[in-house]
């Protein structure tokens, strides 16, 4: 195999897919690294990203169709990530032509491999285009063929039909295979949400207000990465599920709060935007890597509330070696979660994550909870809020918080927008089905002895 160096679009993508499903990276990091460091056009920009997401999205899909074309023949791992990214091209592309696909696509694998190797790319190309996509509908179980419709593992499409259903299920499937949407909150100690919106659209970026959250946008048309509104903090990218936790704190100026978990700080300075200074309000911001804790310095000083947000490194877990019982007016615990949530964004983590993750994840979730109890004060409120959809790290890990702690008990989560105001259950759970925004779970503990 000789060496192989990226030169374009789409050797660039392959590169970046390999690299991903080889070292098991993060998608978004690998990608933002790859377009980083090489001078592509907005277009190829995009082509790059297209490929990366949309065959990591379709990963179990292309590869139970690539099993059909190879006769489950035993591929070399990155022969497997080039044939994926053109059967990708191939079914979900259609601006791109087949031809442009297969040419390209021939072109790796002779610069990657030897003569073998590029007649049996070529080959199973072919095969593809002539046969076309295998039908899905006969595979049985349910289970099973929902979970190669939709490329989610099918341990999950079970605990998803378990947990909500199989009709939800299915919109549950549906939404996190559709595109992201991109959401930005206006910091409210700079400027207002009609403002902002006008700002935006002589910038050339068209936005609509969320239906999700308040002082929350979701942006149409335009590119935000370049608008100077976020480099100077009068704005900040976060979804719109991710704001309700904080929108749910209710929280006065001179409220002294902990966020427990609060790297890379998004939540820390919604919290930070609530508080002042002049009534001795603070926000305590934990974080257990040091390296992290910057993250949350340079983002309280972006948007400019560095003077109430206290950061330091610390496992959450251990927060009685430096503070007393009852010090917090409100704690937020944004809990390590599987992300399951998360899918529409990070397609990788429905590949990586277990069942037995859930259960690790809920026992770690257990101890923060039990650690942070005794630092809130009476009367106080505990937010635990997690971007995951799963029972096992959301309503059990409340339960038995409430089951060990009866000086706490459960209120019900109220968000601005009264978001499934007619729901039977205290907490609040957003499917990536609901509004088009992220998977999230909030519940409210309040401290009552």
């Amino acid at each position: 195999m000789t060496k192989f160096t990226p030169q374009n679009a789409r050797e660039l993508s392959f590169a970046s897919l390999e690299r991903v499903r080889k070292t098991k990276a993060y998608s978004n990091l690998q990608v933002d690294e790859t377009l980083r460091r090489h001078d592509l056009s907005p277009a190829d920009q995009r082509l790059v990203t297209t490929i990366v997401y949309g065959t990591l999205q379709h990963q179990l899909t292309l590869e139970y169709w690539l099993k059909s074309l190879t006769q489950g023949k035993r591929l070399d791992p990155w022969v497997e990530t080039l044939l994926l990214t053109a059967l990708y091209q191939y079914n979900y592309l259609d601006r791109v032509p087949d031809w442009a696909v297969t040419d390209e696509t021939i072109k790796i694998a002779k610069r990657r491999g030897n003569p073998g190797i590029r007649k049996f790319v070529t080959g199973v190309l072919h095969s593809a285009l002539r046969q076309g996509t295998p039908d899905l509908s006969m595979i049985k179980p349910t289970a099973k063929r929902l979970s190669i419709e939709a490329s989610v593992p099918q341990w999950l499409v079970e605990k998803f039909i378990e947990e909500n259903g199989e009709q939800t299920t299915k919109k549950i499937l549906q939404a996190i295979n559709e595109p992201a949407h991109v959401s930005i909150r206006v910091n409210t100690k700079k400027s207002n949400l009609e403002a902002v919106k006008q700002q935006l659209l002589d910038e050339g970026i068209e936005t609509t207000e969320s239906q999700v959250a308040t002082n929350a946008l979701v942006v149409t048309s335009g590119n935000i990465v370049n608008s100077p509104l976020l480099r100077d903090g009068v704005i900040t990218i976060q979804d719109e599920s991710a704001m309700l936790a904080v929108e749910s704190m209710d929280l006065h100026p001179q409220f002294k709060v902990l966020d427990a978990c609060a790297a890379p700080g998004g939540k820390t300075v919604q919290i930070a935007e609530q508080l002042s200074p002049a009534q001795d309000g603070q926000v305590v911001a934990l974080d257990i890597h040091q390296h992290k804790v910057r993250l949350i310095e340079r983002n309280a000083q972006r948007m400019g509330v560095e003077s109430v947000v206290k950061p330091l490194a610390l496992d959450a877990r251990k927060i009685n070696d430096k503070f007393a019982d009852e010090e917090f007016d409100r704690i937020l615990v944004d809990a390590p979660c599987s992300g399951i949530g998360l899918l529409r964004r990070k397609p990788e983590i429905r590949y990586t994550k277990t069942a037995h993750d859930s259960q690790q994840l809920h026992q770690i979730q257990l101890a923060i909870l039990n650690a942070v109890a005794p630092k809130v004060k009476k009367g106080g409120i505990i937010i635990f809020s997690t971007c995951t959809i799963l029972t096992e790290e959301n309503e059990h890990t409340v339960q038995e918080f409430l089951q060990a702690h009866p000086a706490f008990t459960l209120e019900r989560t109220v968000t601005k927008r009264a978001l499934k105001d007619d729901r039977d259950s205290a907490t609040l759970t957003i499917l990536p089905s609901d509004y088009g925004s992220d998977g999230f779970f909030i519940s409210c503990l309040k401290r009552n002895l």
